[in-house]
C-alpha cells in the first residue's frame, strides 16, 4: 500500500486549500472519497471473480482425477502385470475358467438387482 505519513497529508491539505479553495474543499474531498470507494469495490469484484475462476478450474481438475480413479480396474491391472500376453493363462487352461467366472458374476449381479418399488400388497375389499 501507499505509505503516507502526517507530513504528506499536511502538504496535500495545504495544496488542496490553495488549488480548490476552502469553500469547495469538502465537496472535492467527498468526490475523491467516492471515487476511491468505487475503485476499491471494482478491485474487490475483480479479485472475487478471479478467485471463482481459480476454484472452478481446481474443481474441474479434481473431477477429472476422480473420474480416472473410478475407471480404474484393479483386477485387470493385476492380470496385465502378472500375465500381459495371456500365455500363462492359456498354458494353465484358465481362459475358459475366467470366462465362466465372468458369466457367473454377471448373472449373480442381474439376480441381485432391486425390483422397482411399488405397492404390491393386496388391497382389502370393503376397507
Amino acid at each position: 500500500m501507499l505509505d503516507i505519513g502526517w507530513q504528506e497529508l499536511f502538504i496535500i491539505a495545504a495544496v488542496g486549500i490553495v488549488v480548490v479553495g476552502p469553500k469547495d474543499l469538502p465537496r472535492a474531498i467527498a468526490k475523491v472519497s467516492k471515487l476511491v470507494r468505487r475503485a476499491r469495490g471494482m478491485a474487490r469484484d475483480f479479485q472475487s471473480s478471479i478467485d471463482d475462476v481459480v476454484r472452478e478450474a481446481e474443481l474441474d481438475d479434481i473431477r477429472k482425477q476422480v473420474e480416472t480413479a473410478s475407471d480404474f480396474d484393479l483386477g485387470k491391472e493385476i492380470e496385465n502385470s502378472i500375465d500381459p500376453t495371456g500365455d500363462l493363462a492359456d498354458e494353465m487352461g484358465l481362459t475358459d475358467l475366467k470366462s465362466s467366472l465372468e458369466e457367473t458374476a454377471e448373472t449373480m449381479a442381474a439376480e441381485t438387482e432391486p425390483e422397482p418399488e411399488g405397492d404390491d400388497t393386496p388391497k382389502k375389499e370393503g376397507a
